[in-house]
């Protein structure tokens, strides 16, 4: 923005027209300008208005009394907000964002991509290619405004666009909140606070049980909970629903199905611990569970099981990196989602300055039944010398793909046998992602080794969220692994050079028909060694995977014994 100075060294680019702040202040109406809601405010303004002004940021900068410079960083840091100057023409309101991570190319999400930019008006409708919309079971997956829209077709993308079918809805069948209590919910909540148990325990009873956070690091959640319940108060706890890895869908399902199970569990984390407020982070592109949530917490808020925390739902706005739980709190707080250098940890120094337990969505899904059905119950469960229950978030070449709660430990080739149908027909099993874009890719060669925390490392893989994406031999690894690389230049913060500026030139070097393969390497470990948080130090997997695992792509006579990719 030009900055000038009138006759008086008032900055005129500051000056803000009435009809803008009157315009802001009728969306934000009685709720609060604390710093904190700055991002659920640039929410109010893109949702009316489907583009954010400069007129509109220097309104919201003046109502919420912040420097123009913080909202516009802001503004701009996340995918959601379409921001635009003066002279910009603003995006069409209608927009058709169709995923093209992972999964949903291997289902011919490019062909759809094309085939609906030749199909529909650019001055009318906006055709966006993005990253992973955690629904890779039905790939591929195309969202007509915030309507998603599984196994899309091009006929059907046009058919909700001219029936004007463009926001979702609350999903159907879920066990709501009169359904939950009247079959025993809340009733271990209620025992916690009425004394049948004490905190010692219940953080007994989660470290026996084995269970680990379930959003990717795997940390130990008893022993987590315990850290917590030592810190002085006041102190916080933040549930990431963020859930933004190619291929990983888990999450949404148990929200779509169970919502006040995760909700329970969270609340005796609360009694637990000894904690102030709950944070609850949902990504944006869940639209239905964004609204399935606010009407379930209102109910729970209307009629409580018992005393009730304050408890904030928080809207993402379309940044894989805000799964980092330093990325995450800044975005709560209502800033650019980068991570933050550590230490001090969040458990220390976590959401506004002040300790904070920090836990995956799917990890609060298990606490009450651990508590009802004693820690033997669930880490009883396991293989291969394992322990507990994982819900794999499977997709690709399989024909029951899905959310599949299977023993930790299990391989890949059990997990297809037993749980997935097996493979779809005439694809052979080529290889897999075992977690994700970030967790490598593994050949089918290596298809028994035991998917489960601190098993996969030596192969250069990890099992992070259980993502598993299944690989035919109709698929080559070089253009997935290619695939997965663009992802992470697009999600790259860009706040350190080895991620941002790494990513960028490994595409350079991958987009080449013949890989530098030393200079990839070298690339890779400046990443690996030198990324502030996990984005950059995960992204060299997929291609070292590549390389090591697949060299039969890498041949230059004969070609690839690989057949042409079905769309």
């Amino acid at each position: 923005m030009k900055r000038t100075r009138g006759k008086k060294g008032r900055i005129s680019g500051r000056v803000v027209d009435k009809e803008s702040i009157s315009q802001i202040e009728r969306l934000i109406g009685n709720e609060s300008i604390k710093r904190d809601m700055l991002i659920e405010h640039l929410h109010k303004i893109q949702d009316t208005y489907h583009c954010i002004s400069n007129q509109h940021l220097k309104a919201l900068a003046k109502i919420m009394n912040l420097s123009m410079a913080a909202v516009y960083e802001t503004a701009t840091f996340y995918h959601h907000f379409d921001v635009i100057n003066e002279k910009e023409k603003p995006p069409p309101e209608i927009t058709v964002r169709v995923c093209d991570s992972v999964t949903c190319e291997m289902f011919g999400a490019k062909k759809l991509i094309n085939e609906l930019k030749l199909a529909t008006d650019s001055n009318k409708i906006r055709i966006q290619a993005v990253p992973c919309v955690g629904r890779c079971a039905s790939a591929p997956i195309a969202v007509t405004g915030t309507y998603p829209i599984e196994n899309a077709k091009t006929n059907d993308v046009l058919d909700a666009l001219n029936k004007k079918i463009l926001s979702d809805s609350i999903p159907e069948n879920y066990i709501d909140y009169v359904t939950y209590k009247n079959n025993g919910g809340y009733k271990t909540l209620i025992d916690c606070i009425d004394g049948k148990y004490n905190s010692e325990d219940i953080i007994k009873l989660l470290e026996d049980s084995a269970l680990r956070g379930l959003g990717g690091a795997g940390f130990p959640t008893g022993q987590k909970w315990r850290i917590l319940s030592e810190k002085k108060l006041p102190k916080m706890i933040a549930i990431n629903i963020d859930e933004g890895e190619p291929g990983t869908f888990k999450d949404r399902h148990y929200l779509e199905s169970d919502p006040h199970r995760f909700i329970e569990g969270t609340l005796i984390a609360h009694w637990a611990i000894n904690a102030d407020e709950i944070y609850i982070y949902l990504r944006d592109e869940y639209a239905g569970c964004r609204i399935l949530l606010e009407k379930e917490l209102e109910k729970i808020k209307k009629t409580p099981p018992c005393k009730l925390p304050q408890i904030h739902l928080r809207r993402g706005a379309g940044a894989y990196i805000c799964g980092e739980e330093s990325a995450m709190i800044e975005s709560i707080e209502g800033k650019a989602g980068m991570p933050r250098l550590r230490p001090p940890y969040v458990a220390d120094v976590g959401l506004f300055g002040l300790p904070t337990l920090e836990q995956n969505m799917e990890t609060m899904h298990w606490v009450r039944d651990i508590i009802e059905k004693g820690a033997d119950w669930f880490s009883s469960n396991g293989r291969r010398e394992r322990k507990g229950l994982r819900s794999f978030s499977i997709s690709g070449r399989i024909k029951k793909p899905g959310v599949h709660v299977a023993p930790a430990g299990i391989s890949i080739n059990e997990l297809i046998d037993e749980y997935c149908g097996g493979m779809l027909d005439g694809h052979e099993f080529y290889g897999y992602y075992p977690g994700g874009a970030s967790g490598g890719i593994l050949p089918a060669s290596l298809g028994d080794e035991p998917l489960d925390f601190d098993t996969l490392q030596k192969h250069g893989c990890f099992i992070g969220s259980a993502a598993i994406i299944v690989l035919s031999d109709q698929d080559k690894v070089k253009e997935l692994a290619l695939n997965s690389m663009r992802f992470f230049e697009h999600e790259s913060c860009g706040q350190c050079t080895p991620c941002r500026v790494g990513t960028s030139k490994a595409i350079q070097l991958m987009e080449k028909e013949e890989w530098d393969k030393n200079l990839l390497e070298e690339l890779s470990t400046a990443m690996c060694d030198a990324s502030i948080c996990g984005l950059g130090q995960a992204a060299p997997n997929p291609v070292r995977c590549a390389i090591r695992y697949f060299p039969e792509e890498f041949k230059k006579w004969p070609p690839t014994q690989n057949k042409k990719t079905k769309q």
